[in-house]
């Protein structure tokens, strides 16, 4: 499964298995319009840009994205119809995709908090449970989630940084760790590296930004 899902800059997620699934992209250099669902994790400019989004999706494209951003999907003319929000917690099946909402923010920085309700998300495709992450430390929600792969951010400030990742990581103990945010906008090229280093030999790390 881990082969169907590539990283295009920062936390800019594709999946293709049931559905094709996009996570907050981010500087797409084509216009493919082949988005079943896109996912919205937050606001932040490098998570949600509209004009990344108008290049994936197409006339059926379903979106989700936390409730707490309901006014900035409008203003960038996201259709409401089409829409799916969650609060963190939520659970819901998009076109067939299990969808778990899952809390994302810091817990010492002020970037992310807690009650702007803010997510990652599980999906279930492929026979996998994939949780991307969003922007989040370590918390204890983030360690209550089980997964099968994890797209974990990893270049710090405003993030975890590649130590805390790892011992996240081996809290859960996945099959597959793909480390995301940084090496462009944040962190440094090495992070995805000194990730893998401090992860359990169990757990296989697979480097999908290359610097």
């Amino acid at each position: 499964m881990t082969d169907r899902i590539t990283v295009n800059e920062q936390s800019s997620i594709r999946i293709e298995a049931e559905k094709v699934m996009y996570f907050d992209p981010l500087n797409i250099e084509w216009e493919p319009h082949d988005a079943d669902i896109v996912f919205i994790t937050h606001s932040h400019y490098d998570h949600f840009s509209p004009k990344d989004i108008a290049k994936i999706a197409g006339d059926k494209t379903l979106f989700a994205a936390p409730e707490s951003i309901k006014g900035d999907l409008s203003k960038a003319g996201i259709p409401a119809d089409r829409t799916v929000l969650l609060k963190p917690c939520d659970s819901t099946s998009i076109l067939g995709i299990p969808v778990e909402a899952v809390p994302a923010y810091n817990t010492l920085k002020p970037f992310h908090p807690k009650h702007n309700g803010w997510l990652g998300f599980v999906v279930t495709a492929g026979g996998k449970r994939i949780y991307v992450c969003g922007d989040t430390d370590a918390t204890p929600d983030a360690e209550k989630v089980k997964c099968d792969i994890i797209c974990i951010p990893v270049g710090g400030t405003f993030t975890m940084d590649a130590g805390k990742a790892a011992g996240l990581v081996n809290k859960l103990s996945p099959e597959a760790a793909i480390p995301t945010h940084y090496g462009s906008l944040v962190g440094k090229p090495g992070d995805g590296e000194d990730f893998e280093k401090l992860v359990s030999k169990e757990i296989k790390v697979i480097i999908k930004l290359k610097y």
